[in-house]
């Protein structure tokens, strides 16, 4: 294989809006991502959308999860 053959810029993708980026990696998060959205999301020009959102949506449930605990415990 050649590294052109990884250059997923000739693909011309187009570009996403960041609340598909979440609900992207929100769904990743929760290993619910159809195969169409994982191949959209490979084929993104860049990834650091897709992480920043990530890591949003991790901080958001884990505040919700200690949330939940502290409700519970209450």
């Amino acid at each position: 294989m050649k590294p052109s053959d990884f250059d997923n810029k000739t693909d011309n993708p187009q570009p996403t809006s960041f609340k598909a980026n979440f609900l992207s990696a929100l769904a990743a998060l929760f290993g619910i991502q159809s195969q169409q959205n994982r191949e959209r999301d490979f084929k993104a020009a860049s990834p650091w959308r897709f992480v920043v959102a990530g890591i949003i949506a991790i901080v958001l449930f884990l505040g919700l999860l200690l949330l939940a605990v502290q409700w519970a415990l209450s």
